[in-house]
């Protein structure tokens, strides 16, 4: 079995919005973070995502397990699990599934076969705002039989209005509003799972 050529991928508005607002609070960092949600049949249903970490030492192992057992524990009591990973090149223009990415993605690729991985296009998203489009502005990558993670078209947003309302919490810079798993480390009151962001 082909474990990701035939599944499609479908992600909530929230959990789509959330990884992007968290790409723009942290420009010029590398950010990274995960996709929580089920398989149905032959769609994978992304329904939340966890911003993990924005600084130069994503893949720093003692403070990805601390993020992951807690993250799994917490969804698993609502039946859902990590399915994904998503990353944020620190460039612009890099569009390159780098070695952490898929270093991470391989270790949820264990537990999950269907795993994808989400990379932004920030090209895309900087085009969001001349044009009106529907696409995400993720470029989604699933792994083959020869271990390789591959660009597929399979992805598409749950709500079709996803990027306007992407676009309004642009302008209003609802970024500020964002924590990740770094700003829960360094301080525990912040709330890492972003319960008031779409109140």
């Amino acid at each position: 079995m082909n474990n990701g050529g035939e599944f499609r991928y479908v992600i909530d508005q929230n959990a789509y919005i959330k990884l992007i607002l968290h790409a723009l609070k942290h420009k010029t960092s590398s950010v990274n973070g995960v996709l929580i949600g089920r398989l149905s049949g032959d769609v994978v249903e992304i329904t939340e995502s966890v911003p993990l970490f924005h600084c130069s030492q994503i893949g720093l192992l003692p403070p990805l397990e601390i993020a992951l057992i807690m993250i799994e524990e917490y969804y698993s009591a609502q039946g859902l699990s990590i399915v994904g990973y998503f990353h944020a090149n620190e460039r612009f223009d890099d569009l390159e599934l780098g070695t952490v990415a898929k270093n991470i993605a391989d270790h949820i690729y264990r537990y999950f076969p269907q795993a994808a991985v989400l990379l932004l296009d920030n090209k895309k998203l900087g085009a969001l705002r001349n044009k009106k489009d529907t696409a995400p502005v993720m470029q989604l990558y699933t792994r083959d039989s020869s271990r390789n993670w591959n660009v597929a078209n399979r992805i598409t947003t749950k709500e079709p209005s996803a990027n306007i309302l992407l676009m309004d919490f642009t302008s209003s810079e609802k970024w500020n509003d964002i924590v990740d798993f770094d700003d829960h480390l360094d301080d525990i009151s912040k709330d890492w799972l972003n319960s008031e962001l779409f109140k």
